[in-house]
């Protein structure tokens, strides 16, 4: 296990072993109830070795050694943009990623709400969670991304981790994680900046500059697809997304229906289109 570097930025929370980073910070962000003084905007919490991380609708995270587990703090977020965090947080992932690997520029996909797929394997998920008061909220973004995992050596079934990649196998130069937690955190500042200043305007959803990107990386428009929601799993045919951040789902008869959250179980795979 790499050492924590000598001059760590101030933002920088270098931990040497932690259950969950978002749990961890969460602890110390929003509740106020730990001795630790209280993170602000734009810390970021690290490990390199996460042993009880945490997936969306309270799946487990696995964590092998090679995995860049950290978790951002962004504040003041309108609590009206909170459900779509994680939909920008994945465009804020791939921004990252293009900037230290110029090769992956438009092979990058987005599948709705929170994964980030390179030709249909998943290279990284996200847990957004916050506490609002008012009109606003602070939120914890947990990324996981797969830097330079071995799968096998780790022991996961292929299937039961979505069909993960790394970014060892893109590239055979993997970006260090001080410069991939840099980029992050600069991209989800971005990213919170816009969401602030969007609750002066009209917009009520704050995506409005982010829809065509989000749109034009999105991995299942036109796929057929399953999505579980509340134990009812609803099969048809994805529709995009709308301006609020909501899956589209064209059912079989022909009606369109939108999805604020739900579990995705399956979709057709084809190569981005270049």
């Amino acid at each position: 296990m790499a050492l924590p570097p000598t001059n760590p930025p101030q933002w920088l929370h270098w931990l040497e072993s932690c259950p969950s980073t978002n749990t961890w910070a969460l602890a110390h962000n929003l509740d106020g109830s730990v001795e630790r003084s209280r993170l602000e905007h734009g810390d970021v919490v690290f490990t390199q070795q996460q042993t009880a991380g945490r997936g969306q609708h309270g799946r487990t995270w696995y964590a092998p050694p090679g995995v860049l587990t950290a978790s951002i703090i962004l504040d003041s977020i309108p609590a009206a943009h909170l459900p779509t965090l994680s939909l920008a947080a994945g465009l804020a992932v791939i921004y990252a990623i293009e900037d230290l690997l110029p090769s992956s520029e438009g092979l990058l996909r987005l599948k709705w709400p929170n994964d980030v797929l390179w030709q249909g394997r998943k290279l990284a998920g996200i847990l957004c969670e916050a506490s609002t008061t008012g009109a606003v909220g602070r939120a914890v973004v947990g990324i996981g991304l797969n830097r330079h995992v071995d799968f096998d050596q780790a022991g996961l079934d292929a299937s039961a981790v979505g069909q993960p990649m790394s970014l060892h196998q893109i590239s055979p130069i993997v970006p260090d994680e001080i410069s991939l937690l840099e980029r992050l955190r600069h991209y989800l500042l971005q990213t919170a900046g816009l969401l602030r200043s969007d609750k002066h305007t009209h917009n009520s959803t704050g995506l409005s500059v982010l829809l065509p990107a989000l749109r034009s990386r999105d991995a299942l428009i036109g796929h057929p697809i399953t999505i579980q929601l509340d134990g009812v799993e609803i099969s048809g045919e994805a529709a995009g997304i709308n301006d609020r951040g909501h899956l589209l789902l064209q059912l079989p008869k022909g009606e369109v229906r939108s999805f604020v959250s739900g579990h995705i179980l399956s979709h057709s795979h084809v190569s981005p289109q270049l």
